[in-house]
């Protein structure tokens, strides 16, 4: 495999996603300013002029943001690859550490060393996002006590769960032959599905404090509706979301019989128990279409196909030049291959995420009909209408920017198919 092709491929690619990004960004941000001055007539019922203009600027102030993030985020991508700056970091490690510790923690130790390198640059840009644009809306509720403790507790969750994980992965690299890409890819599908089981009961907890919900008469509502809906779930308890974010939200979360829904106290705040009850049912009409299932699936057989893809990459010395890496001679390359598929791959993946955002958006439509079929389509739309007031979500958006990019379809879409279906 020659170099030049990849070098080549990978910098129009690295160009042509991010003027697309600037492109998409630009139109949304000139099509809300456009329309900030007016609510829509759908809405001007429901949606005061305040509070539409306040979810226009809280839109403007993220794409401004987001402007300059991705454009940081280019650079950064640029100067990992094609400038050096992985190779500079690989051998600094690899002769610190290498000789004294071997291969497997000079490995560990280059991963390590560039998820904190990364992160620290990414710090600036998650702190004024937190303690700046979402402060100035009103969202944030985060304090750098709180902040820097999720972040010595993701560091430790990190640690404990991810260099284990890691440590098994270049073994099977470095001991099981051409085709460890197929026993890497058991490993974290089998690593995948025991999170899914432990997140709910060990890892979310250490975040977050969940309490049993003691509404009894909506308690009483919600478990008559999963019942109708044959679903069983291990227990309904309420997140205090409120610590961090004054954003609502309800999520199922576990696998097989650790399933439990979860309320954030922000939605119960905010919705009547008609509205709540509405929300669950979209929630469970992912699950009655098997939503759930069927994304599960596909992630699998898309990492499946990445792992074959970098088991042939890996064996080509063009592969680590065409991305500005020297291969180790006296070392092994699985940590430096597996970083630079990692770092490369989200390029060109950027231009198949719209084909992912369009069937996201279908299956929320499948999951308003479900709700509204097992509860109230008035109380849905009622509960999408405060949701939308509550996160400042503007009603106007660029409609190709919502092809490109929306996992749920806008409001007023969702309210109109809600409409149409009733009628």
């Amino acid at each position: 495999m020659s170099p030049l092709p990849l070098t080549v491929l990978f910098a129009a690619a690295l160009v042509l996603s991010l003027a697309v990004k600037f492109w998409l960004a630009t139109r949304q941000m000139r099509h809300v300013a456009l329309h900030r001055d007016q609510v829509p007539a759908a809405f001007a019922r429901d949606v005061s002029l305040a509070a539409h203009q306040r979810a226009a600027d809280y839109t403007l102030a993220k794409g401004r943001f987001g402007l300059l993030a991705t454009a940081f985020g280019s650079t950064v991508l640029l100067g990992w690859t094609l400038l050096g700056g992985l190779d500079a970091l690989n051998t600094v490690v690899r002769d610190a550490v290498q000789p004294q510790f071997g291969n497997l923690a000079y490995q560990l130790c280059l991963l390590a060393a560039f998820a904190l390198i990364g992160g620290l640059l990414d710090l600036p840009f998650e702190l004024y996002s937190t303690f700046r644009i979402e402060a100035r809306f009103g969202f944030n509720r985060n304090t750098w006590r709180l902040y820097l403790a999720d972040m010595a507790k993701g560091l430790a969750v990190g640690a404990v769960i991810g260099l284990p994980l890691a440590a098994a992965v270049l073994w099977i690299m470095g001991a099981t032959g051409s085709w460890w890409w197929l026993w890497a890819w058991g490993t974290w599908a089998a690593f995948n599905l025991l999170i899914m089981v432990l997140y709910p009961t060990v890892i979310a907890p250490l975040f977050n404090k969940f309490e049993p919900l003691t509404d009894e008469p909506l308690k009483a509502r919600v478990q008559t509706l999963m019942q109708r809906c044959g679903f069983a779930a291990k227990g309904l308890f309420v997140m205090d979301g409120s610590k961090r974010s004054a954003h609502g939200n309800a999520y199922f979360t576990g696998l097989g019989a650790s399933k439990r829904v979860v309320f954030f106290d922000t939605l119960l705040s905010k919705l009547s128990p008609g509205e709540v009850e509405a929300v669950l049912a979209h929630e469970l009409g992912h699950f009655k279409h098997r939503h759930v299932t069927q994304r599960l699936v596909m992630m699998l057989a898309i990492s499946l196909a990445g792992l074959a893809l970098l088991g042939w990459l890996a064996g080509q010395t063009g592969f680590y030049l065409g991305l500005g890496v020297r291969p180790n001679i006296a070392a092994p390359n699985d940590a430096l291959a597996l970083l630079l598929f990692m770092t490369a791959l989200p390029v060109f993946g950027y231009f198949v995420s719209p084909l992912m955002a369009q069937l996201s958006r279908k299956h929320e439509f499948q999951a308003d009909a479900y709700a509204r079929a097992q509860s109230s389509g008035t109380d849905l739309a009622s509960a999408l209408l405060k949701l939308h007031q509550d996160n400042a979500a503007t009603l106007t958006p660029d409609p190709l920017y919502v092809r490109f990019y929306y996992s749920h379809p806008p409001t007023s879409e969702r309210l109109a198919a809600l409409q149409a279906g009733s009628a």
